[in-house]
């Protein structure tokens, strides 16, 4: 059998950790999500280096997750907006949500209650599949190469020579 490589292979999760892999990162978008705008506000929830929420918000400025919006001309001032590109993230900051009360949560329970506000119940995030609304869980789902699998110009994956026929 051909030994399988990625190094050719556009990879969605590479492509998205290459953006967002790092703490600081997912605790803006935390705070984000919870409403949290101006500068001073995220470095006091986050006990963050002015430098490091300095660096951190211009990378979520450049790859469009977060937008600036003035607030106040003297001095100028600015707030800082998840876009719906930053909106769509959610769904990750949930499954971090769900993994860590699964997994980390100490005998005094979860350290957040979520409540869909829609129907009034506590909220339990879960990923389901968009036509059957089951829950997607991995021993339920196959793969298969899409048509941006490969990088443009990279050499064609080497044939699986125990599957021909």
């Amino acid at each position: 059998m051909a030994q399988s490589t990625d190094v050719h292979r556009a990879c969605s999760v590479a492509r998205t950790m290459e953006i967002l892999g790092d703490r600081w990162t997912f605790l803006i978008l935390r705070e984000a999500f919870f409403g949290v705008r101006r500068f001073d506000a995220f470095q006091r929830k986050l006990g963050i280096a002015r430098n490091i929420l300095t660096d951190r918000l211009k990378h979520l400025l450049r790859h469009e997750i977060l937008e600036r919006q003035q607030y106040e001309e003297r001095p100028p001032r600015y707030e800082y907006r998840l876009t719906e590109r930053g909106l769509d993230l959610y769904g990750i900051v949930l499954a971090f949500i769900r993994w860590g009360d699964r997994w980390l949560s100490e005998d005094a329970g979860v350290p957040l209650l979520l409540t869909h506000d829609r129907c009034g119940r506590r909220l339990r995030p879960s990923i389901v599949c968009a036509y059957c609304g089951e829950e997607a869980k991995a021993r339920d789902i196959s793969y298969r190469e899409g048509p941006g699998a490969r990088r443009p110009g990279a050499a064609p994956k080497a044939k699986d020579r125990t599957s021909q026929g």
